[in-house]
């Protein structure tokens, strides 16, 4: 009999792990029955925009963080897919930073190009797994949230694309159920402009407080105050943002810091970060880690240590994206088609001390990208995921971080080189800083000459 694979998401690493199976079945191998479960209406995951937040019009909690105005925070060229480059989607050079709607665009493209659609059930969330051991097999409580009706469905191998970017992690502060503004997550965050005029206060010291505090400055806040716990981020803000030390209380709009000062704040977003939650897995199965760059309790980052019919991907932090979910994606399938045979578990667990020990030596953010450049070298070498020049792709890391230390309001305004087809991204033709239309229409209507790699 045919087995099958259930794939959970139809984000980028549940579109990527569907690729990689169509592509092995172009190639002439049988693929397994294969069934995606994706709870919003649409594919795309974090890049499939709503306006809603909280719940959903089904009850369920909004998976989506992706707001306004978001323009990609690191070049296009490093997440780039091997097999579907961006000069064969738009026809055309395009900008190294692009906007929600163009990268939405790109990944939707590579998904029709494979005609996955017919593998995705849209509207249908999974509310349990658990594993028959008798069996051999995983039982798959689902719901149509259309129909409004449960079902249990049997599959021989789990693969969870869910992502790690959708449940907020939610810190207290003293005094901070009485302040009289608004108080929400980033994961909540929309629309740059409501906080037009408004004393923000950011607490985080990460990409999402980064790039909100950056948009809501953009587009008119009076005032950008961003609170750290450990350390600043250090960049030279624009005049109108801050990095304080620590929240530590609210009294009415007045917030109180770990120096002693405080600050008069109308609004406050909470850049506090995201938990990997899974309530839809049996403990036996959950996953449990905070966000780092190689979890425990999976061999290759990949295969789930006490039952290798379950499979993770993109559960790591990251500097890569879309190619490292590829890179896994394509692993995975190879150990469901058994063209990967696993090792013991012993040599497994040891595997995975090895990767955790040379991230504990990892001191700064040069030496994780080398580590996670390592890491997807690792996984390409043991399928055939198409040619990237992932040392290039390193090298455009460090230098975007440079680039972000010089003008974190202009590093945007670089172009790099595709490590798949070599093209030199153009010059987008208006500063990101003055870029008020993030529409895909505007982005693309550009005829710079290429930038400098």
């Amino acid at each position: 009999m045919t087995s099958r694979v259930a794939v959970i998401g139809a984000g980028p690493c549940g579109l990527s792990q569907l690729r990689a199976f169509v592509q092995a079945q172009t190639e002439g191998s049988e693929i397994p029955e294969l069934v995606c479960f994706e709870k919003q209406s649409d594919w795309g995951g974090l890049w499939n925009y709503t306006w809603r937040t909280g719940l959903d019009q089904y009850g369920e909690t909004v998976h989506g963080s992706m707001y306004r105005y978001l323009w990609s925070n690191g070049p296009k060229e490093c997440l780039e897919f091997a097999d579907y480059t961006f000069d064969e989607h738009f026809q055309q050079p395009i900008p190294s930073f692009p906007p929600r709607e163009v990268l939405y665009d790109y990944i939707a493209g590579r998904a029709k190009q494979s005609n996955l659609r017919k593998y995705i059930q849209f509207n249908t969330v999974v509310k349990q797994v658990i594993y028959d051991e008798a069996a051999n097999q995983f039982n798959l409580k689902v719901k149509d949230l259309v129909a409004d009706g449960d079902r249990t469905e049997i599959f021989d191998y789990v693969i969870v694309g869910t992502g790690h970017f959708s449940v907020p992690n939610v810190p207290m502060f003293e005094g901070i159920q009485k302040f009289p503004g608004r108080v929400l997550h980033g994961h909540d965050f929309r629309e740059a402009r409501e906080f037009e005029g408004k004393n923000l206060l950011i607490v985080g010291s990460s990409y999402s407080a980064e790039d909100i505090a950056l948009q809501t400055h953009k587009y008119g806040a009076n005032s950008v105050t961003i609170s750290y716990r450990t350390s600043p981020m250090g960049f030279a803000w624009p005049a109108g943002i801050e990095e304080v030390p620590l929240l530590m209380k609210l009294d009415g709009k007045t917030a109180h810091f770990k120096d002693g000062t405080c600050k008069e704040v109308d609004a406050i977003i909470l850049c506090t970060g995201y938990q990997h939650h899974f309530p839809f897995m049996a403990d036996s199965l959950r996953l449990k880690t905070n966000n780092r760059l190689y979890p425990d309790q999976l061999y290759k980052g990949v295969v789930w240590q006490d039952n290798p019919k379950l499979m993770y991907l993109g559960m790591q932090d990251q500097y890569y994206t879309f190619n490292m979910f590829d890179a896994q994606a394509w692993y995975a399938r190879d150990v469901v088609l058994g063209a990967i045979a696993l090792p013991s578990a012993a040599e497994r667990a040891t595997d995975i001390a090895d990767w955790r020990e040379k991230e504990a030596a990892s001191s700064n953010p040069f030496e994780d990208i080398d580590f996670q450049t390592d890491y997807v070298k690792d996984l390409c070498v043991m399928t055939d995921y198409p040619p990237i020049d992932l040392n290039l792709i390193a090298e455009m890391f460090k230098e975007w971080e440079h680039h972000k230390e010089e003008s974190i309001t202009g590093y945007r305004d670089r172009a790099f080189r595709s490590p798949c087809t070599g093209t030199v991204a153009p010059i987008h033709h208006t500063p990101w800083a003055e870029a008020m239309d993030d529409s895909m229409e505007c982005f693309l209507a550009t005829a710079s000459p290429a930038g400098v790699a």
